[in-house]
């Protein structure tokens, strides 16, 4: 039987459930917590994403601006702007929207983030955290991933699970929670990508498939064995 994990129900119930923590945080706490978005240019996509988190924020409770700088701003006057954020007490959180325009360095605009502040959890600290099996802010992509089996009620422990896909926001970092130790974790992780050979073999034997390589159709329903549990990243 197929059973279809709805993502946009699950979202509302966290949201109601953040919106709910924060009505109780406040009681102690004078201002609600506020996230400073970074946009650098004006790609259609980045913008998209950007006003969907505005709104993901404010239905939670959260107060967000977003920053937007030209395209051909210099790396200086970007990392001097997150320097300034990252000092402004009222600011709780920092996300750049990526990508950035290919005259700045993506890595060392992050890395300039305070780990304390990186709540998109790619900062080379946080991401060594959860490496170490001690995460303190986990990618968003991969935290929603495990929610979704979680609260589905499919278990994780000693499956094997196969991540296609090995990107620094969803591929590598869903493999390094879902291998840690824990009743939400303890899984066998296999990572593939597009140049894998046997793809279809390890696929095949997937009890969890996460597709996550970027390209639709990728997967296919003869590279699937029976009762797979699937989750799709992509948003083709």
């Amino acid at each position: 039987m197929t059973i279809i994990l709805d993502g946009n129900k699950l979202s509302q119930e966290i949201r109601s459930e953040i919106r709910l923590n924060l009505a109780n945080f406040q009681l102690s706490k004078t201002n609600p917590p506020k996230l400073s978005v970074i946009l650098v240019g004006e790609d259609p996509a980045s913008s998209v994403y950007v006003r969907n988190k505005e709104r993901a924020c404010t239905s939670a409770g959260i107060l967000t601006e977003t920053l937007n700088i030209p395209a051909d701003v210099s790396e200086e006057y970007l990392i001097n702007q997150i320097k300034e954020l990252n000092q402004n007490i009222q600011v709780n959180g920092i996300l750049v929207q990526l990508p950035l325009p290919p005259h700045i360095s993506e890595t060392t605009v992050i890395s300039a983030i305070s780990p304390s502040k990186d709540v998109d959890g790619i900062h080379p600290y946080n991401l060594g955290k959860l490496a170490q099996g001690e995460p303190i802010f986990v990618p968003c992509t991969p935290l929603g991933i495990q929610q979704i089996l979680v609260r589905h009620n499919i278990s994780i422990p000693g499956k094997h699970v196969v991540v296609c896909g090995r990107s620094n926001i969803v591929g590598k970092p869903i493999a390094n929670l879902l291998m840690q130790r824990g009743s939400d974790a303890n899984a066998t992780v296999t990572v593939c990508h597009s140049q894998t050979r046997n793809l279809q073999l390890l696929t095949s034997n997937a009890d969890i498939l996460i597709a996550a390589i970027g390209q639709p159709n990728f997967i296919t329903e003869d590279m699937v064995k029976e009762d797979v549990s699937i989750i799709d990243v992509g948003i083709n």
